[in-house]
């Protein structure tokens, strides 16, 4: 499908549909989704790990972290683990406009994202798709030719048909206003 000059595929992690200039992943306030679980000697002295991180601060939920190249990382910061659910709609739209935003800034032409909240968090399908096509609808990607929806293998045809029908619903909903 293409939306305002987007082609727009839904696909799951197994078989990308095309290569891609940065993938979105869903994170939390200390990064430790993204953490490596290799155990490595530290090299530094433990009084020093424990001053670090008794000095470190959680990220804001909704924000966006850039990282990396070849593809870019983009971290959306949608858990706190003190928090139950770990994630709130408000987190999560405010990701979306922020993965977008980053993809601006940055010139991406192509991306993959996952429907957020989805992933690690209990968000139902069709309200991650519903969020991110009214983030759609609002914001301008100018840059941006493909966009990648990484969905479960078996909910690529629903995710299509469900943000067609949102795109469809957020766009006239923006109309009236």
């Amino acid at each position: 499908m293409t939306w305002k000059g987007i082609r727009i595929a839904v696909a799951p992690k197994e078989t990308p549909p095309f290569p891609v200039e940065a993938i979105a992943f869903e994170e939390d306030t200390f990064l430790v989704m993204s953490a490596d679980p290799t155990v490595r000697d530290p090299k530094i002295p433990l009084i020093r790990i424990m001053a670090n991180l008794m000095e470190t601060r959680p990220r804001a939920p909704g924000t966006v972290l850039v990282q990396g190249n070849s593809p870019v990382r983009l971290l959306a910061i949608i858990h706190d683990f003190n928090e139950d659910p770990s994630s709130k709609e408000e987190w999560i739209q405010k990701a979306f406009l922020g993965i977008f935003e980053a993809a601006e800034r940055l010139n991406l032409r192509s991306m993959a994202l996952p429907l957020l909240g989805t992933v690690h968090g209990s968000l139902d399908r069709d309200r991650a798709v519903q969020l991110l096509a009214g983030e759609l609808v609002r914001h301008a990607l100018r840059d941006l030719d493909h966009l990648w929806l990484v969905v479960p293998p078996s909910s690529s045809a629903e995710v299509l048909d469900r943000l067609k029908g949102h795109l469809q619903a957020s766009q006239s909903a923006l109309s009236s206003d």
